[in-house]
């Protein structure tokens, strides 16, 4: 796959909604990533998958990492930021001291460091926060100096937590030093309840636990349009149609599936554009229900 490159814009209501992407990951074997994988689904309903989002021999998933520019009349904003740079990654090598030119596709989406009002996270893994934070002079500063970073006070209480320091949660150990504590000390954090409350105006952190211990998905509303950020309660399209296929990297696997699930009842009855972290081509699209009660995904 080529790195890509779009920076397609979607309007919701008076809010456009641009993204900015980061990295292609091509090399997910289906099997690894989603324990639970068929590959016999794919036969019986070969059009779950399109082109765009799997392999030609249907073996590796397609996904992606990028952020979220959105454009109220009153705010900038960026949900999730990614990898990073420089970050040392030992963990996860393909993370591993990344060089991207994220900041100058984020100003080629009309977007500068400083245009950045707020940060909003969906929650606090490696390919989330990354960009929170640039190396200036050895030490970690915010890359956005007149943001406020709002997210889970629960989340980083976790995170740093000694007791919770295990082979699942290392490079997240490693991730709150650098990309996470130094905007505590900054004094730019925000630490939020996710607790289904307004955060800004539209602008709501849906608890949606699983994933991670205080995951959110965000949902936004503007002038009777509704979308949904639904950060990683889904990793790839076949789960919208496989909704109890858990990934990979779920640590709480039941309440994964509880939060999957109601992000996509809530994506269909609100008539909700779903705006992904991980899908590959748009990443954006339309969930529907089917006349058997599952799900189905339409890219935009």
């Amino acid at each position: 796959m080529e790195e890509p490159t779009s920076f397609d814009t979607y309007r919701l209501g008076d809010i456009t909604i641009t993204r900015i992407p980061e990295l292609s990951l091509e090399d997910f074997p289906a099997a690894i990533v989603i324990p639970e994988w068929d590959p016999d689904i794919l036969v019986r309903h070969p059009d779950w998958i399109t082109p765009g989002s799997m392999d030609p021999a249907r073996k590796n998933l397609y996904m992606q990492v990028h952020s979220w520019l959105v454009r109220t009349p009153r705010w900038t904003i960026l949900i999730d930021t990614g990898v990073g740079n420089d970050k040392p990654r030992p963990f996860t090598p393909g993370f591993d001291r990344l060089s991207t030119p994220f900041l100058e596709r984020l100003a080629k989406a009309g977007a500068q460091p400083e245009d950045i009002d707020y940060v909003l996270m969906t929650h606090l893994h490696v390919d989330h926060v990354g960009w929170n934070t640039r190396l200036e002079g050895g030490r970690w500063v915010p890359t956005f100096p007149n943001a406020r970073y709002l997210f889970s006070g629960r989340e980083l209480q976790y995170f740093t937590d000694e007791r919770h320091h295990n082979d699942r949660n290392k490079t997240s150990f490693i991730v709150q030093r650098d990309s996470v504590l130094p905007l505590v000390d900054a004094g730019v954090a925000e630490l939020i309840e996710v607790d289904g409350s307004e955060v800004l105006e539209g602008f709501a952190f849906q608890p949606t636990p699983g994933h991670s211990i205080d995951h959110a998905s965000i949902t936004v509303t503007s002038r009777g349009e509704t979308a949904i950020f639904p950060g990683d309660t889904l990793h790839h399209p076949i789960q919208i149609f496989k909704p109890e296929w858990n990934s990979m990297f779920d640590a709480f696997e039941d309440e994964a599936r509880t939060a999957r699930k109601w992000v996509l009842d809530y994506a269909a009855n609100e008539n909700a554009r779903l705006f992904s972290t991980h899908f590959p081509e748009s990443a954006v699209g339309e969930v529907r229900r089917r006349g058997d009660g599952g799900f189905e995904w339409q890219f935009v």
